[in-house]
């Protein structure tokens, strides 16, 4: 939509720029509708250069793919073994709802593709995806057994996260309608943010940690800060608790 804000992507190559337009013509066509022509309009580039970089249609389509999944991946980079649960999961929720607010189409193309029966990444979904998420899942098992968090079942978790966080993309029209905006701004994701992480982190059995102001637009999300006490408040909530 026109008055959406944009959001550039750094000093971008030919190969990124028409990923990056990819992505908002695949977000509002559907990978049926879409056509080269508009891509290579989108991206300012002629049409003879698009098929330099992507042979097919199929091809740009799968690289978008790809790219948008590597940047979800790396947001669960915070959920490891030694990290606080609360910053971690924290970490994790934010950097979802800043991807949410800065490439909106990004999580419509993948939720285009998975309503179509996932035809271009079921094999991802089932051997990569499903690998990670059982990784991250084990260090939550791991949190749980330590005591520094409420039992949970983790897979079920990463159902209920990306459901919250990507709503705010997926559903931006409903969104907007209901609270009466052009757009989302940044007061609108701050509100989402601050209840996703207290509900969450509340329903894990971890305190909710010190909001922090949501980033302008093209700022690189960022990391979990250091809370070095959070864990031994973890530990002794859970002591009080048995």
């Amino acid at each position: 939509m026109a008055d959406r804000p944009q959001v550039t992507r750094g000093r971008e190559t030919p190969r990124a720029r028409i990923i990056a337009a990819a992505e908002g013509v695949f977000a509002t066509a559907g990978y049926a509708g879409a056509r080269m022509v508009e891509i290579a309009a989108a991206a300012g580039l002629p049409k003879a250069n698009l098929h330099y970089h992507f042979k097919t249609k199929e091809g740009l389509y799968r690289a978008v793919l790809d790219d948008i999944l590597g940047m979800w991946l790396a947001a669960t980079d915070q959920i490891l073994p030694d990290s606080d649960p609360s910053a971690a999961l924290s970490s994790y929720i934010r950097r979802k709802m800043i991807y949410s607010r800065t490439r909106p189409d990004a999580s419509k193309v993948f939720a285009n593709e998975i309503l179509h029966g996932a035809p271009q990444i079921g094999g991802f979904l089932g051997a990569e995806l499903r690998t990670l998420v059982a990784s991250k899942s084990a260090v939550i098992d791991g949190w749980i057994a330590r005591g520094l968090m409420a039992p949970v079942q983790p897979r079920h978790l990463f159902f209920v996260l990306w459901a919250m966080t990507q709503t705010y993309a997926d559903f931006e029209v409903q969104i907007r309608a209901v609270l009466g905006r052009r757009r989302l701004g940044a007061g609108d994701f701050q509100a989402g943010t601050e209840l996703i992480e207290r509900l969450v982190l509340l329903g894990c059995g971890l305190a909710p940690v010190s909001p922090e102001p949501v980033p302008p637009l093209g700022r690189t999300p960022p990391a979990a800060p250091d809370r070095p006490d959070s864990t031994t408040r973890r530990r002794a909530s859970a002591r009080s608790r048995r």
